[in-house]
């Protein structure tokens, strides 16, 4: 029987990539999203994948929402931490609310869709636990004080849950994209767009995809010694 694996923010951008990839792989999937019921009706009709619907800032519909997948799907053995969302400001601009709805999704997301498969994945010895950073939580950037701290805070959360859940088997590792050629980036200015790709020294935007098989890697079983690490998918735009 295939592990189940669930995706946060997993029907669009480089969520979907990633249940794709996993379901190619030979996971069962299950794509969390939390307001488009178009773009999650399409998705599901063109992949077979199910999608559940819930905000990963609401850590009771947390609860609920993989309580469901797994009674549908099977234990969540493999969480993929992926749902994120901007607000951005530069600092003396932004807002209590702007702040508070980034830390909530990015960050506190993680924790709330964590916290609840946890336990399980003690209890069966093996779990993997993906979380989709960014380089701006690594470098910071202009007008996204609340999203780099989030995405920062995201990197601490994955290499404490790393030490904590090492003895049973389960691991915990992050992965930092940098410009990836997503429809948010897309529907940038082309100017704009120029002047990010001229920052990269590949010369170019990342795929969705390249995440996605990052993703699938750490989830694998060849990934096993690999625990509270970062990969940095940005085609050289910034080292650590």
């Amino acid at each position: 029987m295939s592990r189940t694996a669930l995706v946060t923010g997993g029907t669009r951008g480089i969520g979907a990539a990633i249940s794709i990839a996993l379901k190619e792989a030979g996971y069962t999937v299950a794509a969390n999203y939390a307001g488009n019921d178009e773009a999650a009706a399409k998705f599901t009709e063109e992949t077979g994948i199910p999608t559940f619907k819930w905000s990963v800032a609401d850590y009771d519909a947390c609860a609920e929402g993989t309580k469901k997948v797994e009674a549908a799907l099977g234990p969540i053995e493999v969480l993929v931490n992926n749902a994120g969302i901007t607000r951005d400001a530069p600092f003396h601009k932004m807002t209590p609310q702007q702040w508070k709805e980034v830390i909530d999704t990015n960050l506190s997301g993680v924790f709330n869709m964590t916290h609840p498969v946890w336990p399980g994945m003690r209890e069966r010895k093996f779990g993997r636990v993906i979380t989709i950073s960014s380089i701006n939580g690594q470098k910071g950037q202009f007008g996204q004080v609340n999203y780099a701290a989030s995405k920062a805070g995201d990197l601490g959360v994955t290499k404490s849950l790393a030490q904590e859940g090492a003895r049973f088997g389960i691991t915990a590792n992050a992965i930092c994209p940098g410009y990836i050629a997503t429809d948010m980036v897309m529907a940038v200015p082309e100017k704009v767009r120029e002047a990010i790709i001229a920052q990269i020294p590949t010369g170019r935007l990342g795929k969705p995809e390249e995440i996605a098989r990052c993703v699938t890697f750490l989830a694998s079983d060849d990934a096993e010694f690999i625990n509270g690490s970062t990969i940095t998918a940005n085609g050289g735009q910034f080292f650590v």
